[in-house]
């Protein structure tokens, strides 16, 4: 039995799929089989079932997963407080909502290239709903996600927060004049969609103001909501910075409140039982990177 064996079983086990568990390890699939098989040999216990559909665990692979992260756990610490350190490398899968994209993700992507040259950094932009599942499912090593983990399987780090303000085009801004219960049901709310952060917020907006149903035009871009806004089709909430860089050319207007707005906690979330190098890096990196004031170079 080695350390790479209970390594590949332990992510084949809490993956959602080999494929994705062979990925974590940087191991093809066959490879990956190959040693949970060696591993099973060497315990004399079958760990997976492997006669339906889909690989599950045995009741005996089910009573190893907790030992062989233990063990995982420990040997990484051994190798943290006694290694050399030559940097990180390999696949990083770094999942962000758009927001973070369009702010501060350039200069975390500068920083991590610079210290590490040799990790491989994918990114994949969603909203915080998709983007918690697919860490659960183990497809992703990290995500910059809005509020606190709400998983038990992950955990979060806080970041920074967010500030965001009511815009609308200057000649929609011209008969509203300020954002409460009234103006929205005048105008349509173009927002996030439905499992985005800011939609929390727009919600306790709405509970604190009084509203009524609002007419909401949904999207799932903020390219597409300041393009919609823009063009007189109603009012939303932008990032702070962004409104800001737009009301300087005039394209968008703010709107006082009749309710002050929230501020939405940012945190890097991470699977609890992943204490890897590289998830460690990730959360000291983003730490100091992370500010969501800035406009980013796209406006």
């Amino acid at each position: 039995m080695t350390l790479k064996q209970l390594e590949a079983f332990y992510w084949a086990a809490t993956c959602s799929s080999f494929a994705t568990a062979a990925e974590r390890v940087h191991l093809s699939v066959s490879s990956l089989s190959k040693r949970i098989t060696e591993l099973e040999a060497s315990l004399g216990q079958v760990l997976f079932d492997r006669g339906g559909h889909r690989a599950t665990l045995t009741e005996a692979g089910s009573r190893l997963v907790p030992l062989a992260g233990a063990l995982l756990q420990q040997a990484d610490r051994l190798h943290q407080e006694m290694g050399s350190t030559t940097g990180l490398r390999g696949p990083c899968r770094l999942g962000v909502g758009e927001l973070t994209a369009l702010t501060w993700l350039p200069r975390l992507a500068t920083a991590l290239a610079s210290a590490h040259p040799a990790l491989e950094l994918s990114v994949h932009v969603d909203v915080g709903e998709a983007l918690s599942e697919r860490l659960d499912k183990g497809e992703l090593d990290a995500a910059v996600i809005a509020g606190p983990a709400s998983r038990s399987a992950l955990t979060s780090v806080p970041l920074a927060d967010a500030a965001f303000v009511w815009c609308a085009a200057p000649q929609v801004a011209d008969s509203v004049r300020c954002i409460d219960a009234d103006a929205l049901l005048r105008q349509p709310l173009v927002t996030l969609p439905q499992g985005s952060g800011v939609t929390a917020l727009v919600d306790d907006w709405l509970r604190q103001a009084s509203s009524p149903a609002v007419r909401r035009l949904p999207c799932n871009h903020w390219g597409a909501i300041v393009g919609l806004l823009a063009h007189g089709r109603g009012v939303g909430l932008l990032p702070q910075g962004l409104a800001q860089a737009l009301g300087r050319r005039q394209v968008l207007q703010e709107l006082p409140s009749a309710v002050p707005l929230g501020r939405l906690g940012y945190a890097l979330h991470s699977r609890r039982d992943d204490v890897r190098p590289l998830v460690g890096e990730l959360r000291s990196q983003a730490a100091l990177h992370a500010d969501f004031s800035v406009a980013g170079g796209f406006f």
